[in-house]
């Protein structure tokens, strides 16, 4: 059996210039791969830095959804079972949407797949192929197969070294799908298991966590980063702002190698705060805790979200204005994407404040209807916030001349800095 895994893109490039490189590959599916038995030929496209060839003689297709990337995964589930091949469609936004997606594919894959996937395979081969597979609670997460990385194409992607040790978090905030898909649980790897896949990835590259929070259970941290300091290595990971209230736990995430992280501070007001279901940041704190994380040389990349129900239309402004006096390294500013699954999205819909269920447009639109502010006032806020924190007498106050990892710092600023200033 000949099984083809996809990973629709993210912006559909027709016969237009394609990017040469992605910023991670899909690691997700390399995970699918690895979990298929070894006589199934099983092969990978990443649409985010190659063409799908539609034509090639395959059997069966599997094909990872996010609601971003739904209409461009449609399209391509239904091409291929227009030419008679087996389709699988799995990832989070069908796990919220099962019967929207089943309406593109032979059968849909509800939840994590361990336990599902080789159930899909063995049906696939016998001829028995069910319209639905769901797993039935959550996976535990010792003996998982080591992701197959060798079926990414070399050289396509700017983090090459990407690894999980977790899933899940441990809080519940308004606007993340990642609670609602993991069943509000936080599961570990056995160390042992995380540091035979750490012994595998390519020497000296910067290691990126994926995990959504690798600090959620601070024990499990502390055994991890003990444990990786004999790899020297360095990396980068997402964190919850509580790192810096463990001053042990913090120590041994720069002794390790850490060298940055993407910490979620979404508002400096702490109203905000509350209603995103964010308890465990505290506003007023952030000084501190900043102050801290920077004192162990680990750069922040933090990210805030503009726009929410609380929000006036200062907020651009201050948010802004507090990164910078913060001397944050890099930082996101969005605007609140209603993702299926959530809380936000639910009760966005309940109060028929949504402007459209075009999933290509979510993350790359304002799709609702603010409460303090016009959707208007809201985009260009959202375009002045962006292109002020990365002017270049920004990033030079933030960052000057004399940082650890100044090259590594200028030039993501710079990247973002031409990015953001093609803002329509």
């Amino acid at each position: 059996m000949r099984l083809r895994l996809i990973q629709p893109a993210v912006a559909f490039y027709g016969g237009g210039r394609r990017p040469k490189k992605a910023l991670f590959p899909p690691l997700g599916l390399a995970m699918i791969a690895a979990l298929t038995p070894p006589d199934v030929d099983v092969s990978l496209t990443d649409e985010n830095i190659e063409a799908i060839d539609f034509h090639e003689n395959t059997d069966v297709v599997g094909i990872s959804v996010l609601t971003i990337t739904a209409p461009r995964a449609y399209k391509i589930a239904d091409t291929f079972m227009a030419r008679g091949v087996k389709v699988v469609l799995g990832g989070v936004h069908v796990s919220f949407l099962p019967d929207e997606a089943a309406r593109h594919a032979d059968a849909v894959v509800i939840g994590e797949a361990e336990k599902t996937w080789p159930r899909v395979v063995a049906d696939l081969k016998a001829d028995r192929l069910q319209p639905r597979y769901q797993q039935e609670g959550h996976p535990p997460l010792s003996d998982l197969p080591i992701p197959r990385r060798s079926l990414f194409r070399k050289g396509a992607y700017f983090f090459n070294n990407t690894l999980a040790a977790t899933r899940g978090c441990p809080y519940s905030c308004s606007f993340c799908s990642v609670s609602a898909f993991f069943g509000r649980t936080y599961r570990c790897r056995p160390v042992a298991d995380v540091l035979g896949e750490l012994g595998a990835l390519e020497r000296g590259k910067l290691l990126f966590f994926i995990d959504d929070n690798i600090v959620g259970n601070p024990g499990f941290a502390k055994q991890l980063f003990r444990a990786m300091i004999p790899y020297h290595m360095k990396w980068l990971g997402q964190a919850t702002v509580t790192i810096a209230r463990d001053d042990e736990l913090l120590e041994l995430a720069a002794a390790s190698g850490c060298v940055g992280l993407l910490v979620g501070f979404e508002s400096t007001s702490q109203a905000s705060l509350v209603a995103l279901g964010k308890k465990a940041n505290r506003a007023d704190e952030y000084p501190n805790e900043i102050k801290k994380i920077h004192s162990k040389g680990i750069a922040i990349h933090g990210t805030f979200i503009v726009g929410l129900d609380e929000d006036d239309a200062g907020v651009f402004e201050r948010t802004v204005r507090f990164a910078q006096t913060m001397r944050l390294e890099s930082a996101g500013f969005a605007f609140p994407t209603p993702l299926p699954g959530t809380d936000l999205y639910e009760s966005l819909d309940q109060e028929r404040r949504l402007v459209t269920k075009e999933w290509s447009r979510y993350a790359r639109e304002i799709v609702f209807e603010p409460r303090m502010m016009s959707r208007e006032t809201l985009r260009t806020g959202h375009k002045w916030a962006l292109q002020e924190f990365f002017r270049l007498s920004s990033i030079l106050e933030r960052i000057g001349l004399a940082r650890r990892n100044l090259v590594m710092l200028w030039i993501l600023n710079l990247v973002q800095r031409a990015h953001y200033g093609r803002l329509p």
